[in-house]
């Protein structure tokens, strides 16, 4: 009987994860690909949550046990494992790395084989854009920790 509520909240998730993609400049050429070949892939899946980067278009999509790299430039979808994820937050807000390359970065990653490897990073360079980052964080957090 939560067969039909469960597969209409995943086909909802399934598009709003559409609809932010296909507001990201960066994956404006790349729309074909996610609606056809990412959609397909995700058709059925119980998506828990999703992130899009504004600066190259690529995106995690989080599942139940494990979360799925887009990368649309390379065409290219990698699956991994939930324990092999892991999320490192850096705030240098107070100055403590001077050479730092953001004000606040945050990079969802795994230990894999070269060319295999998941690497998302959200930098900041405002401080305006960082409670966006930090509630990405916590859903993140959220997944990994669930």
């Amino acid at each position: 009987m939560h067969k039909a509520p469960e597969s209409a909240l995943s086909q909802l998730r399934v598009q709003e994860f559409l609809d932010e993609v296909s507001n990201q400049k960066e994956c404006k050429e790349h729309l074909q690909w996610y609606n056809v070949d990412v959609a397909t892939m995700l058709e059925g899946c119980a998506i828990k949550g999703h992130s899009v980067s504004p600066v190259d278009g690529s995106a995690v999509v989080f599942l139940g046990e494990s979360v799925v790299v887009c990368d649309a430039k390379k065409g290219r979808m990698q699956h991994y494992p939930r324990g092999m994820v892991h999320c490192f937050v850096d705030d240098n807000r107070r100055k403590v790395e001077p050479t730092a390359d953001s004000l606040f970065s945050v990079e969802l990653f795994s230990i894999s084989p070269r060319e295999e490897e998941l690497c998302f990073l959200l930098n900041c360079e405002h401080e305006h854009e960082i409670p966006d980052a930090q509630q990405q964080v916590s859903r993140w957090l959220g997944w990994l920790n669930g």
